[in-house]
Order: C-alpha cells, then sequence, then structure tokens
C-alpha cells in the first residue's frame, strides 16, 4: 500500500460502520478498521483519536453550520423560526447519505457509552445555537429555550426520519424537521384536554 491513501478519513469511516454493525462496536478494533479500509493502524490514528470518534467526528461541522445558519437567518425571524431553518440545514446534511446515518444510529443505540456521547453531542449542538441566538440579541433565557426545544424537535424528526424505509423518494428530513416544529406549535397551542 503507498504512503498517501486518498480519502482516508472517509476509507476508515465507511469500514469502521462495516464492522459496527456486523460484529458489534465493542469487538472492533482500530487494527481492524484501518486493515478493511486498506491502510494502517497508525493512519486511523492520524485521523480519529479512537473509534467511537468515528461516530461522532461531525459534530464541530454542525456547530458551526447550526451557528452559520442562525447568524443568516433574516433579522426579523422569530427565534423558534431561526432555529428550526437551522435544524432544516443540517438535516439537509445529514439527508445526503441516509443509510451511514441510519447505520450510524444503530450502532450508537445498541451502546450506552455511545448513546451518552450522542447527549453530548446533542448539548453541544443546543450550546452552539443557544450562543449564536444571543449573538442576534435573543434575551439568554429565550435563546436557551429555543435552542434546546429545537433539539428536542430535531431529535423527534430524525428517528422519525430514521424509522422511514430506506428508498428513493423517501421522507425528506429537512421537511420532517419543519412539520416537527409546526407540531410543536400545534402542542403549545392545544387548550387543555377536552
Amino acid at each position: 500500500m503507498g504512503r498517501w491513501e486518498p480519502n482516508g478519513r472517509g476509507r476508515l469511516a465507511e469500514a469502521a460502520l462495516a464492522l459496527f454493525a456486523e460484529q458489534g462496536f465493542e469487538r472492533t478494533t482500530a487494527a481492524e478498521i484501518a486493515a478493511r479500509a486498506g491502510l494502517t493502524e497508525r493512519t486511523f490514528y492520524r485521523h480519529f483519536a479512537d473509534k467511537r470518534e468515528v461516530l461522532f467526528h461531525g459534530t464541530e461541522l454542525m456547530r458551526e453550520l447550526l451557528a452559520r445558519a442562525v447568524a443568516e437567518a433574516p433579522a426579523d425571524a422569530a427565534p423558534m423560526e431561526t432555529v428550526g431553518a437551522a435544524l432544516e440545514a443540517v438535516g439537509a446534511v445529514l439527508q445526503e447519505n441516509p443509510e451511514r446515518v441510519r447505520l450510524r444510529d444503530a450502532v450508537v443505540s445498541a451502546n450506552p457509552e455511545l448513546r451518552e456521547r450522542e447527549l453530548v453531542k446533542l448539548d453541544a449542538m443546543a450550546s452552539a445555537t443557544a450562543d449564536a441566538l444571543r449573538g442576534r440579541g435573543v434575551p439568554g433565557p429565550t435563546a436557551g429555550l429555543a435552542a434546546e426545544t429545537g433539539i428536542a424537535v430535531f431529535k423527534v424528526a430524525v428517528a422519525r426520519w430514521i424509522a422511514e424505509p430506506a428508498e428513493p423518494g423517501g421522507a425528506d428530513l429537512p421537511g420532517l424537521i419543519r412539520a416537527s416544529v409546526q407540531d410543536l406549535r400545534q402542542v403549545l397551542a392545544a387548550g387543555p384536554p377536552g
């Protein structure tokens, strides 16, 4: 194998997900991932600190995307409208590779340590969103509430999208996020049970 291999990071991530699905996260080693990708274990560690990072390496990009989308929202947009649009931007990125998202979700869902790490990732997304809202002049408590609520809506929409059949023309993740924000509005507007 050559010294430099194109798309090493992507090949390692793909190999890791395949191995995690085949033999489980716990039983998969970095050496096995590297071998499956046709790379060395040393190359694996140049790209990822450990095998968990394969599943969480896009967190910073998501945070940046959320912050940018909030900052670029129309000045007159309400906080929840702004958060919804930012989450739709993240949904559009996730929708580019639905099989990877579904496989990643299955691996994370099967492991308590990874589920905990997923919550940390979602908290980081909420913090980035709240910070961006405060940067737009939204008061702190309102920014925090809109961001945390948005992440809850996002989780519901992604879970629904993952449950949909993975077929061409299947559910549109940004559309499901938009619909979930509408559902939230209906829940908040509903009167007491009749």
